[in-house]
């Protein structure tokens, strides 16, 4: 028998096969359901792969299959609540259909995104899930021209074959307007990034178009990346004019944490009854006391549902679907009553 070097390297099924006194083949049909193998060999080969801790090479076999199973999960400033959260159910999802996450993090230089992608081709990703509007469209059409399965989450690109998943990003906006507009807010500043996604462009549009069509400009100021210090930064640059802001709508709600802790801290403002925030993700920060704000949902739960679902279509002529989900207000306490 072949010596088993513990530590060293993954048992084989050879290996099993010669200390339970059985063929290699044997091995093989004991762990493929529904295969043609007496309860007595299967005993012997069960026995003697429990001792070595034997596991089955799920991805050899797979690729025999041109099936690897691997979803690639492709986005930027995945240390964000939000996308965290995002991340978080996906793989669970993933998980319960025995699939599995492969993550390429885009926030570092190129070199390093296109090496990890070229991992993921390596490796057959079946499919590959965009999860944010950061990543470059050369990086999508890589994974179109590979035979993937393509979903893209709240991009504008305008390419044959992916599915795209979005979130009505304007409605919400336009919702948020006439939030802080009900509550008697006239002076109203718009707290982005310098990130430019899809989506945070669309959440500034609406809204400042909501706010025209009701005869008010609005400020946009993006102080910086998406995140708290931006928000901070953002406050700091509005407040501390003659002519505050009565409100703002922050296009995230780190943005809006951020721009909330420069006017409490900062200014000695109180909120709502000086100031009026809205955000947008109701990240669990959005819950805690110290900030209560009103917010819209990000309907996380029903987009990585709905991935699912498409990873799970046998529909051959898939590609090119669009579907829209809502995103509903969270009312808290950051926004004066009407």
């Amino acid at each position: 028998m072949s010596e088993l070097k513990p530590g060293r390297s993954f048992v084989s099924a050879q290996q099993v096969a010669e200390l339970a006194g059985v063929s290699r083949s044997a091995v093989s049909r004991t762990f493929t359901d529904g295969a043609s193998v007496s309860e007595t060999t299967r005993k012997r080969v069960l026995e003697a792969a429990d001792k070595l801790g034997y596991h089955v090479n799920h991805l050899a076999r797979s690729l025999i299959h041109e099936d690897s199973g691997i979803v690639c999960l492709i986005g930027a400033d995945i240390n964000t609540p939000y996308h965290s959260r995002l991340l978080d159910a996906i793989t669970r999802r993933l998980q319960g259909i025995n699939r599995v996450a492969m993550v390429i993090n885009t926030s570092g230089d190129s070199a390093s995104v296109e090496a990890a992608l070229r991992q993921t081709l390596n490796y057959r990703a079946n499919a590959t899930v965009v999860l944010s509007g950061t990543p470059p469209a050369s990086l999508i059409n890589t994974c179109i021209n590979s035979g993937q399965h393509v979903i893209l989450i709240n991009r504008d690109d305008h390419l044959d074959g992916p599915e795209n998943i979005t979130v009505d990003n304007a409605a919400a906006a336009r919702e948020a307007f006439h939030m802080l507009h009900r509550a008697g807010c006239r002076r109203i500043a718009v707290v982005s990034s310098q990130a430019g996604t899809p989506s945070l462009v669309a959440r500034e549009r609406a809204f400042e178009a909501a706010a025209g069509e009701a005869g008010l400009s609005v400020s946009i100021t993006r102080a910086g990346p998406t995140g708290y210090g931006a928000g901070f930064e953002a406050g700091r640059l509005l407040l501390s004019g003659s002519d505050r802001p009565e409100a703002a709508f922050c296009v995230t709600d780190l943005l809006a944490c951020g721009f909330m802790d420069a006017a409490r801290v900062e200014f000695g403002m109180n909120v709502p009854a000086e100031l009026c925030v809205v955000g947008f993700d109701d990240i669990e920060q959005a819950g805690w006391a110290s900030y209560q704000l009103t917010t819209f949902r990000q309907p996380i739960d029903q987009v990585a549902d709905h991935i699912t679902r498409l990873l799970n279509s046998d529909d051959a002529a898939r590609g090119g679907g669009r579907v829209c989900f809502h995103a509903d207000p969270v009312w808290r306490r950051t926004v004066r009553p009407k």
